[in-house]
């Protein structure tokens, strides 16, 4: 679950359990990178606690009477961000070091600054790297997250990330204004987007109200158009306080959040094949062959050596394992690809699911892929006269009405 990217997460000396503040799921598909992913795009990451604290706050607001003399006072050493006003005007506000909360940035950028890259897909057929650099509507540094080190771990976001100079700058067509407090803060240009689930991430959860993140982490409601330079009304009642089941939208790609208390609630692998094995039990049927239908366990691949399920072609049962490494099994030769299925006694060859997902990936659904052999098998049997020994390969839809016996 834990990318590589992320620094060597802080567990306790005790139990050598990672503490985690929670994880950020993709919704969808999360698009390949331009240069290739090696490893760093993923559609889900964790965010656990850093061994030492790099969170950042707000502290020094300097006013530069050009562009030129703020990026004199913005120090490579040290967080900020900078407000263009005008071009004889920009106002930088600097982030000192806070102990106290972790910081996790989310965006395009491939930098090191970035901890979770997610990249939007190119719409048609325009696979060209370059295309999908430029049309993307996901920024570079989309946001960053910032979660307290101490329980509960309350876990805020913010608008826009910091570069490798660690520097946030706002242009000067970006939306960008002076509080009450004489803070300054800003919007991005596609803006972050959170809705936040109302009755919690349960069966009676209902949908929230779309807001706006701002830069500070003030909320607002939504503008008249995506890229409007006209904010929207603040929102003093709500706050950038991540809930479970909070979803994040970042003009492209969508996040789902979920809390380490949430997820401790989801279901475990026992459950799953617990209902795997309530629905064989129920012997689904095809409704195009009429073959009934065995969903095999999922196991992980630990060694290349793995036994991996076999579909038996007369019936289309899936049944039995075969070891490549098992020389019993080799010297069977062509008697074994011809056995009887222990599900149905139907006699006949079968074959490996992953029989041609060599040059297939993600491997497509193993049934699917043997549908057309199997219909094929079954109508020349058909034509042949001879019919298959499956009870359920030729069971109707309804039972026949009882037949009345002759008086």
């Amino acid at each position: 679950m834990y990318s590589p990217e992320q620094e060597n997460i802080s567990t306790t000396a005790s139990t050598k359990v990672p503490v985690k503040y929670g994880e950020l799921i993709v919704l969808g598909y999360n698009g390949s990178l331009p240069n290739g992913d090696r490893g760093r795009r993923k559609s889900r990451f964790a965010l656990c606690k850093r061994p030492k604290a790099n969170g950042v706050k707000p502290s020094t607001v300097h006013v530069a009477c050009s562009p030129q003399a703020a990026k004199a006072i913005s120090n490579k050493d040290q967080h900020s961000i900078s407000y263009t006003l005008s071009r004889a005007q920009t106002v930088v506000v600097e982030y000192t070091h806070d102990s106290n909360t972790d910081m996790f940035q989310i965006g395009r950028s491939t930098e090191s600054p970035i901890d979770f890259v997610v990249t939007d897909t190119v719409a048609g057929s325009q696979s060209n790297a370059d295309t999908q650099t430029v049309q993307s509507t996901i920024s570079r540094f989309a946001c960053r997250i910032m979660c307290q080190r101490t329980p509960p771990y309350t876990a805020r976001i913010y608008a826009a990330g910091f570069d490798s100079s660690k520097n946030i700058f706002l242009g000067e067509k970006a939306a960008k204004w002076k509080t009450s407090d004489g803070q300054m803060d800003g919007l991005t240009t596609n803006g972050v987007l959170v809705m936040h689930p109302r009755n919690g991430f349960t069966q009676d959860s209902k949908p929230g109200v779309w807001r706006e993140i701002s830069v500070c982490g003030n909320v607002f409601t939504l503008r008249e158009t995506r890229s409007a330079q006209q904010r929207g009304k603040m929102v003093e009642t709500e706050t950038q306080e991540l809930v479970d089941g909070s979803l994040i939208d970042l003009c492209g790609a969508t996040l789902l959040w979920r809390t380490a208390e949430g997820l401790s609630h989801t279901p475990t692998l026992k459950h799953l094949e617990a209902l795997r094995q309530e629905i064989n039990a129920a012997r689904p049927q095809c409704p195009v062959g009429f073959n009934t239908l065995a969903f095999p366990s999922m196991r992980r691949k630990d060694t290349p050596d793995e036994k991996q399920p076999w579909v038996y072609l007369q019936c289309g049962h899936v049944h039995g394992y075969h070891n490549w490494g098992n020389h019993h099994e080799e010297r069977e030769g062509r008697e074994g690809r011809h056995r009887e299925c222990p599900m149905c006694r139907a006699k006949g060859p079968y074959v490996p699911l992953w029989l041609g997902w060599g040059f297939m990936w993600p491997p497509p659904r193993p049934l699917m892929l043997l549908t057309p052999v199997v219909m094929l098998v079954q109508r020349r049997r058909r034509r042949s006269g001879v019919r298959s020994r499956c009870p359920m390969a030729h069971t109707p839809s309804t039972p026949p009405a009882p037949s009345v016996p002759n008086s």
